[in-house]
């Protein structure tokens, strides 16, 4: 995509309660037009609860946008970092008004969803659509979206580092349990937030016949294609991998019983490994930026819980969060998108100005600009506001 001279940049994210009077409140925002009666609710809203009614998410988010704004900055980028929500305040309704009402009107978005499905990507779309239309700025304000970077080298290369010392860390606990035969096996269960098993194999572009141009989906092949690049990073860094194995694993699933999610569940996983004689386990977030609600109360609760149960000893890497390279990485997203002061209109249309993508996987860069088949959901449905194309404006 052609380089522009964007004014403002928009950290748009999830959202999450800060009080326990918000939880409800939060919670139905989540699940509108559903049905879901508070009852059924509450039974969630324990997971809040038990952090006194506050998700990590939203002081997370304030940290990554001041680490952010010092790291543009620090490159000489002179662009205010709006932040905005899709279920809780700060809206992306006010924060579109509020860039609006500041003067401006190209706006750059980056969310804090790293991979490719409908509600990691083209729901984000959709959201800006509807807000842009429903404060009547579709025609006024401009939105286009940073790509998906879940194989970009600043998102992939804390994990690379937090897998290494949790190894080290394990192992020296393992080697204090066992006895003179040998160190125990370890095993690495890469997890991510479960979706409908069909708007899994509905993630990422169709192909010429409408069937998905990756076999099984771009949301799974992407973990997939992650997970690899951080095992092959610590065997080329001579780290001995022969007594550690490793899976992809699910974890959060909601919604109906009768429909298919993606598993196998971690909590379902743990109880397979300790049968199988695996002494200790490291659980890798790879599908999320930071430690929000589904880190704090799924892994560091529910599966530590599970693991202590069946006598496996437990870490837990840390997610990307404010790490230095993973802002250093967000930077560049933004950076490669610029255009650069005073090129010319012909360098640009001619895409000289195009900045280099970098790439973890054989499966990046992912494009600029979704197709606009892309990630569509898996149940057919259409969308019920106009989805904002990640190229310009909105379209239908």
């Amino acid at each position: 995509m052609t380089p522009k001279a964007y004014d403002a940049i928009v950290l748009a994210s999830f959202g999450g309660p800060e009080g326990q009077d918000d939880v409800i409140p939060f919670l139905r925002n989540v699940t509108r037009g559903r049905g879901i009666p508070d009852e059924r609710l509450e039974e969630v809203a324990v997971h809040y609860r038990t952090f006194g009614g506050i998700s990590p998410i939203n002081q997370q988010n304030r940290d990554l946008r001041a680490a952010l704004e010092d790291e543009l900055a620090r490159r000489g980028i002179a662009l205010p970092v709006l932040w905005g929500n899709r279920n809780w305040a700060p809206y992306l309704g006010e924060v579109l008004q509020e860039a609006y009402d500041g003067g401006h009107r190209q706006i750059l978005a980056l969310t804090t969803s790293a991979y490719s499905c409908y509600s990691s990507c083209r729901q984000y779309r959709e959201d800006f659509g509807g807000a842009l239309t429903e404060l009547g700025l579709d025609t006024k304000l401009n939105i286009d979206k940073v790509r998906q970077y879940f194989d970009h080298p600043g998102f992939v290369g804390p994990f690379v580092q937090g897998v290494r010392e949790d190894l080290d860390s394990i192992r020296a606990e393992i080697g204090e349990r066992v006895d003179a035969t040998g160190e125990g096996r370890v095993h690495i269960l890469f997890c991510t937030h479960s979706i409908p098993t069909a708007d899994a194999q509905a993630a990422g572009p169709r192909d010429e016949s409408g069937g998905p141009a990756i076999a099984e989906g771009a949301y799974v092949a992407q973990h997939l294609a992650n997970a690899e690049v951080i095992i092959g990073r610590l065997e080329s860094e001579g780290i001995d991998l022969s007594q550690v194995t490793h899976s992809l694993v699910y974890q959060s699933r909601s919604g109906a019983p009768h429909v298919p999610w993606l598993e196998p569940d971690v909590n379902d996983a743990l109880e397979e490994l300790a049968a199988e004689g695996v002494t200790g386990v490291v659980v890798v977030p790879l599908g999320f930026v930071s430690d929000h609600m589904e880190v704090a109360w799924d892994l560091d609760t529910e599966a530590k819980d599970t693991s202590e149960r069946l006598g496996l000893a437990f870490r837990r890497t840390p997610t990307p969060g404010t790490h230095p390279d993973f802002v250093s990485g967000l930077a560049d997203l933004i950076e490669e998108r610029l255009a650069e002061p005073g090129t010319d209109a012909a360098a640009l249309a001619s895409g000289d100005a195009m900045k280099e993508r970098p790439a973890a996987t054989s499966i990046g860069p992912w494009p600029d600009v979704c197709p606009a088949n892309c990630c569509v959901k898996g149940d057919g449905s259409k969308p019920t506001v106009a989805a904002m194309d990640s190229t310009v404006g909105v379209t239908p």
